[in-house]
């Protein structure tokens, strides 16, 4: 550990607690630590699973500024990894969890870990369908990920679920691989960006399903078929369609990681960290950042501007008596 608190340590604040406790180390937390550790704070990051987060597993980015040519998330998360770490900020990753939480003291405690401050980075997890066969044959072609799991479907037949930026993006992932991709969405026009579109359209083995929702994914030891509805046709078997296939990839929304502060932070109706526009929580030196705060644009660029934001207030806040 690097640095001293701002201002000294006070009775309250323990000796070998960090200054800054980050929760996430996608974009937000990356940038958050960089900026934090930079600053002179005791940071420590905790991370559950891979540094990145979602960033990971997205096979090109082509819209965070200083790489006209695109980059690959996984390069792009160890680059923000390695400039945290040049600073001084401290990884704990791989836990199961972060355990017991109390972010009311003025120490706060995170997993056995103590802190001044903590910024919460946790990110969003991709929702489930809900429809039968999901949750049976997940793992099985049932996927949420085209990068990580594109390549056992080479030179097979694939859906992609949705008409945003994903899955638009990870459908020409997958066009590079698989012998036919259907993209299912329920509405009669596409969500993502437009030039997006325009290069899935090019495609030469793309297939398209607008109007269309999944009501089940078939299949017993893997995934066989899918079957389709309009979303206004009744229920009856007469209106569904069923799609031969090996494996499907849903893009339909995110979830906040959240459930680990439900009742400590303020959250909206779908669960989004509340804040206020410099990134702090109703909860003193308790800050969020990144696609866990309630916001309107979910980006790279978003994430890593507001986790700077987040460290920069959070020492601001620290240096005061």
């Amino acid at each position: 550990m690097t640095g001293s608190p701002p201002g000294g340590a006070s009775a309250e604040e323990p000796p070998g607690a960090y200054d800054i406790l980050v929760i996430g180390a996608g974009p937000a937390g990356l940038a958050a630590a960089l900026y934090a550790a930079r600053g002179g704070l005791r940071t420590v990051v905790v991370e559950r699973g891979p540094v990145g987060g979602q960033i990971a597993n997205v096979d090109r980015v082509d819209n965070y500024p200083g790489f006209p040519e695109g980059v690959s998330g996984s390069d792009l998360a160890e680059r923000m990894e390695e400039q945290a770490r040049r600073f001084g900020a401290v990884f704990s990753v791989g836990d199961a969890g972060i355990g017991a939480i109390d972010l009311a003291s003025p120490v706060k405690t995170v997993g056995g870990m103590r802190a001044r401050a903590v910024i919460l980075a946790t990110g969003a997890r991709p929702k489930g369908l809900g429809v039968p066969g999901e949750e049976k044959l997940r793992g099985r072609g049932v996927s949420y990920c085209a990068t990580c799991d594109g390549a056992f479907f080479r030179d097979r037949r694939v859906a992609v679920v949705g008409g945003g930026d994903s899955a638009v993006t990870e459908a020409l992932f997958l066009t590079r691989l698989a012998s036919k991709v259907t993209v299912v969405h329920r509405r009669d026009r596409f969500r993502a960006a437009p030039f997006l579109v325009d290069r899935l359209l090019s495609a030469g083995n793309v297939e398209l399903k607008m109007n269309r929702v999944v009501v089940a994914i078939q299949g017993e030891e893997k995934v066989e078929s899918l079957v389709l509805r309009h979303p206004r046709d009744s229920a009856r078997e007469s209106h569904e369609e069923r799609i031969d296939l090996d494996g499907v990839f849903i893009y339909v929304g995110l979830s906040p990681e959240t459930a680990f502060v439900k009742g400590k932070v303020d959250l909206d109706r779908d669960g989004y960290v509340l804040t206020d526009e410099v990134m702090r929580t109703r909860v003193p030196r308790v800050y969020a950042a990144g696609d866990v705060r309630a916001k309107e644009l979910r980006q790279v660029v978003t994430a890593v501007a507001e986790g700077a934001l987040a460290a920069t207030t959070a020492e601001k806040d620290l240096s005061e008596k």
